[in-house]
Parts: C-alpha cells; structure tokens; sequence
C-alpha cells in the first residue's frame, strides 16, 4: 500500500509511529478488512491491539453494522456464555427474562474478543461453532439461530503454548488465525518513542492547562534505553504522571529515573518458594508444587534420621552417623525458616547413608552385622509434582478446591493436572 495511505490511517485513528513493524500491521489489516476472514491479533499487553479491530471494521462492507468490543478476561467464567449467545427466562438463577447475547446483537456486523485467550473450553466449543456455520444457541434453549458476524480477535498468550497445556483448542486457534497481525512491542520501536512522548506531553498540557514537558538529552538517552514492559500503556501514564506532577518542565534523567520502575535483572539464581515472580500463572504454580515437594521430603528425611537413632538407642546400638561430604560438588537446598524465607548453599554428597539393622552381638561373635545401603531415589519433576497433588488430594478426601488451596494454585490448574496424570 502506498505509505501516504497509511499515513491517513494512522491520523484517522490516532496511531502514532513509523516502525516498519507498525506500518506492516497497518498494512494488513486494511488489506483484510474487505473479506469476511477471521483475524487474530497478538502483541503484548499496551501495544494498541484494540486499534486494529476498528481498521478492520470502517474498511469493509460492514462498516454500517455494529462494532462490539468484548474484554473475554472480564467476564466471569459462570456468565460468558450468556453474555456471549443470550439467554432464555428461567436458564439460570436471576434470569428474569430473554435476552440476546452479542452474537445476535452484533448480526451484520464486526464483533471484536480482546484476550480470547481467557475464554474457558466449553464457550470456545460454542465460539468454533459460530465460526463454522454461523450457529449458535442461547443459554436454556434448543432452538438454533443464525447471526451473520465478522470475528476479529486479540490475545497477549502465547496461543501455541496454552494449546500444548490443553488450555486452549488446536482447531479454534487454526479457526481464529486464518490472517494473522501481530503488533510490535514498544522496544522494538526505539525511534517511535520520544515521538510518543512528545504527543503525549503535549495532549496532557492541553488537558490540563499546563506547558507541556520536556525532555534533556540524558533524559531522552534513558528513555530509550528502558524496556518498556507496559509498552504504550505504560508510557502514557508516566507521561501523565510527570506532567502532573513535575514543577519543572524540563525533565533530567534524574528525574525521569524516579517514575521508571526498576526492571528485576535474571541473575541466574534461584527463585525462592512463596515469591512470586512476573512469570505466568502456571509457570508460577508448578514451581510452587515442586518446591513444596522439596519442603516435605526434608521433613521427612529429618524424622526418618530421628526414628533410626531411637530405635538404633533402644536396641544399644549407636547412632547413625551423617556421612562425610564431597567437597566437589555443590547444590543449593530450599528450606522454610519462619518468619521469612532462606535459600542456603550446602554441600551434597554422593556417600549412600549407611544404616546398621542387625541387632547388636557380643564381640567374641564371628557374625558381622549387615548393612543396608539406603540408595537416594531419583524423581523427575512429573512424577514429584503427581505425588504432590495425590497427597493433597488424599489429605482433603478428593475435594479439589480444598487440595487447590492446599497447593497454591487455582481449580482450572488442578484440574487439568489431574487429567493430564490420570488421578481422576
């Protein structure tokens, strides 16, 4: 497309910018919007996703139609459906009357589903269903009805992996992506940004009544150089913040560096259980369950030392002694020291503990006692967060959300642990 085109698309809608990233998105998406094809839209969380749905809409033949924009990730699991596909009068507790959905509402239209990611795996049965015929059914009823809509859809997941973690169906992602846009993030737009800046500081001085800010040399030179994990997002607000804030217009890097958050740098060391870390929600809770593993089985090593000496004491014999370590290696051991948590770096050993368990004979006895060499079982990471989860589930009786709880991590967590070890 010729790039004065662009360039009007991005006045029209307020897009700000001129990486060749951004200029492609825009490309695609204008030359997509006279189809009826199914677009799905990925970018990180602040980019602008939701600029692009509306591209999509004023450019095709639906433009007259409806425009709805649904946040899936708002919506709670227990009424997706309904708000979704309608429901009929007495579907469900407070469902006083009928009511359309935003399929049916949307009919002739474009319905845009920011993070469709989110949606749970019955709604997006009902979702493939309406992609591939058009078909869909309210909530309580039987009766079919037909809606003719264009989907456009958005998600900052990474579809590909909540697919491989049966989150997320193979076929409604193949269904969804037929043209795929994907936005850049704000760091891979280095020159965009102190163009964003200044528009920003300059829509905030007008709002506000103010000079707009602006930025010294070793403040532009920082700018560019954070991250910017919130993407657009996130410098609006800081520009916003800065521009209410500040006395001064003229902003050093000084002052800049007190409204950038300081980014947590990957050391390389270990995290410790019960920190939550900016990681997803599952990475999060597998890490937990191992850890809690780690916990209990040093629990238990501790009380099965205690039960020896007893019994070696009662029997006369002597204690058993903790083998001497090897120096050559090393490895870092987790353990819970109320009221805070301490990671500590001890030593291993290869050395089998050595357990005596023959009773203890006079010395002019020829016969040796026997000795049983106690080998450290090796478990992968599958098997110590299965046994986990069997445990908890045996302490709560088969009650899940209690054995969620148990484990730190949410019921669609477990559930799927569940399935995926075959503890049903």
């Amino acid at each position: 497309m010729v790039r004065s085109e662009i360039q009007n698309v991005k006045l029209r809608f307020g897009i700000i910018g001129n990486a060749e990233g951004l200029n492609r998105a825009i490309d695609v998406a204008i030359q997509v919007a006279p189809t009826d094809l199914s677009v799905l839209i990925t970018g990180e969380s602040g980019v602008g996703k939701e600029n692009f749905p509306q591209i999509i809409h004023q450019f095709s033949r639906r433009k007259h139609g409806q425009y709805i924009a649904v946040n899936c990730g708002a919506i709670p699991e227990g009424t997706i459906d309904s708000e979704l596909f309608g429901h009929e009068k007495g579907a469900f507790t407070g469902a006083i009357g009928d009511r359309n959905g935003y399929f049916a509402e949307a009919n002739g239209g474009t319905i845009f589903l920011d993070e469709v990611g989110e949606l749970p795996l019955a709604t997006q049965a009902r979702l493939l269903r309406v992609l591939e015929s058009g078909e869909f059914i309210k909530v309580g009823s039987s009766k079919v009805q037909k809606t003719d809509v264009r989907i456009v859809a958005a998600t900052n997941v990474n579809l590909t992996q909540a697919i491989a973690e049966g989150r997320f169906r193979e076929d409604l992602y193949y269904r969804l992506n037929t043209v795929p846009i994907k936005i850049p993030p704000l760091r891979e737009r280095a020159d965009d940004i102190t163009l964003l800046f200044r528009k920003f500081a300059s829509d905030f001085a007008e709002k506000y009544r103010m000079p707009a800010i602006q930025l010294t040399e070793d403040a532009k030179a920082l700018l560019l150089a954070y991250p910017w994990p919130g993407n657009v997002r996130q410098l609006k607000n800081i520009t916003e913040q800065i521009s209410i804030i500040e006395t001064h217009r003229d902003i050093t890097a000084d002052i800049l560096r007190n409204y950038l958050p300081e980014q947590q740098v990957n050391s390389g060391l270990p995290a410790l259980f019960g920190v939550k870390a900016s990681a997803g929600k599952a990475f999060e809770s597998e890490r937990e369950i191992l850890y809690q593993v780690l916990f209990d089985m040093r629990r238990d090593v501790t009380e099965l030392k205690k039960l020896v000496n007893t019994l070696m004491a009662e029997r006369g014999g002597t204690p058993v002694p903790v083998p001497a370590p090897a120096p050559a290696t090393t490895a870092v051991s987790f353990y819970q020291e109320p009221p805070r948590m301490v990671a500590t770096v001890v030593p291993t050993t290869t050395t089998p503990a050595i357990i005596s368990t023959a009773k203890a004979q006079p010395v002019e006895d020829d016969i040796q006692d026997t000795e049983e060499v106690i080998e450290e079982e090796t478990l992968s990471l599958d098997e110590v967060e299965k046994e986990m989860i069997r445990k908890a589930l045996d302490r709560h009786h088969g009650k899940r959300k209690n054995a969620a709880k148990d484990l730190n991590i949410s019921e669609r967590t477990l559930y799927r642990k569940i399935k995926e070890y075959g503890l049903d």
